[in-house]
């Protein structure tokens, strides 16, 4: 992944222990003492969770890599903005979604989201869809069936509205908590659970019945 920023590389100030170091504090010694070092462990620590989410959120690497980079120049950006009494987390994620958002509609991007097997269930349903998003190379040993099950289900997901996909990214994928992702996407945590539900029954109804 390219850097987003050229800079030269420095020690690590042997007083800090970057470790033991939270999000918001990186972030806070970025904004107050313009610690490089803080703000290159932040990129660190979120590059390959952050990336991966956006590579699945819009089904194309260079696209992920691009909105990658640009969060974390709104990061640096914004950094005054940050409120240090939140988390982190749900306000590069809410940076991050929106510009994959603005993105995909701009480019009108399609999901390319690859599932299998049948549903029985809330929690069966994630199982399964989760594991398609982790195989990045398509099963050789797939029969007919199983691709027409796929293209069932990825036209399913494509009629899901924009704020039920990104609650199932965010709560599902990342395994952020209900009041985590409440905070990404300005909810109500009630909301998120209501919306989650009301998704994974939309995708239900949507599917054909599996035959025995």
């Amino acid at each position: 992944m390219n850097a987003i920023f050229e800079t030269n590389r420095r020690e690590v100030n042997s007083a800090v222990n970057y470790d033991e170091t939270t999000d918001e504090e990186l972030l806070l010694n970025y904004r107050e003492k313009n610690d490089r070092n803080a703000f290159e462990v932040l990129v660190k620590r979120y590059e390959r969770e952050l990336y991966n989410y956006l590579r699945f959120y819009l089904g194309n690497a260079d696209m992920a890599e691009d909105v990658f980079q640009t969060t974390f120049f709104l990061v640096h950006q914004k950094c005054r903005l940050f409120d240090e009494k939140r988390a982190f987390r749900p306000w590069i994620y809410k940076i991050a979604t929106n510009q994959a958002v603005s993105l995909k509609r701009h480019k009108k991007i399609r999901y390319a989201v690859s599932l299998d097997d049948t549903f029985h269930g809330e929690e069966n349903l994630w199982n399964v869809y989760s594991s398609q998003f982790i195989s990045e190379e398509a099963d050789p040993c797939d029969s007919a069936v199983g691709a027409e099950r796929k293209k069932q289900v990825r036209d399913a997901v494509e009629q899901l509205p924009e704020s039920h996909r990104k609650i199932l990214y965010l709560v599902y994928f990342q395994g952020m908590k209900y009041r985590e992702a409440a905070e990404t996407l300005g909810l109500s945590s009630s909301n998120i659970k209501s919306r989650l539900s009301a998704a994974i029954k939309k995708l239900q109804n949507l599917l054909p019945k599996a035959t025995a």
